[in-house]
């Protein structure tokens, strides 16, 4: 039964606190009665947008991920600064990325990107009526935009060149809603 599902924290322990990400240790109480160790990440969430050019086109980043080694394509996202809204933060990484500013910035929805072993939320938009803006990316942020047409973003989605699950999500969003 769902009711019956919940964990209930026994004790906490922060085994590394880095410059943006904790990592925990807890032991919890499982609905059986036993005790059994969680460690997960804390983070303090992220903005990622669809960034829709009024010809149709989306304008999308290539970014070299470390954790995978690969290079990879990707819709401008970023982390949420301390009490930051998620929509100041969508609007910022629209200009540090691609130089851009939205006249429409449209929530889609937020998503646990991995709650296995992170508390990560992606809330996702959609920007419209981009206007140019100066660009300034973060001094360690290295990337290259890359312009698409919908049908060559349906493709990649299709045959799985974009593996970036926010990106992926965002884009199915914006497919299924008809807001393209």
């Amino acid at each position: 039964m769902a009711e019956n599902l919940k964990e209930t924290t026994v004790s906490k322990n922060t085994i590394h606190h880095g410059s943006f990400l904790d990592l925990h240790r807890d032991q919890v109480r499982l609905p059986n009665g036993k005790i059994a160790n969680r460690e997960y990440l804390l983070h303090p969430g992220a903005a990622a947008v669809v960034p829709l050019l009024d010809d149709g086109r989306i304008v999308m980043v290539k970014q070299f991920r470390y954790p995978t080694g690969q290079i990879i394509l990707e819709i401008p996202a970023g982390k949420l600064d301390a009490g930051e809204e998620p929509e100041t933060c969508a609007r910022r990484e629209l200009s540090e990325e691609i130089g851009y500013e939205p006249g429409e910035l449209i929530y889609l929805s937020s998503i646990w990107t991995t709650p296995g072993f992170t508390n990560e939320v992606i809330h996702l938009f959609l920007a419209k009526q981009l206007r140019p803006f100066r660009r300034e990316p973060d001094p360690d942020e290295f990337l290259a935009t890359v312009t698409m047409t919908k049908e060559e973003v349906l493709q990649h989605l299709d045959t799985a060149a974009i593996v970036d699950a926010k990106t992926v999500v965002a884009l199915s969003y914006v497919e299924r809603r008809n807001l393209w």
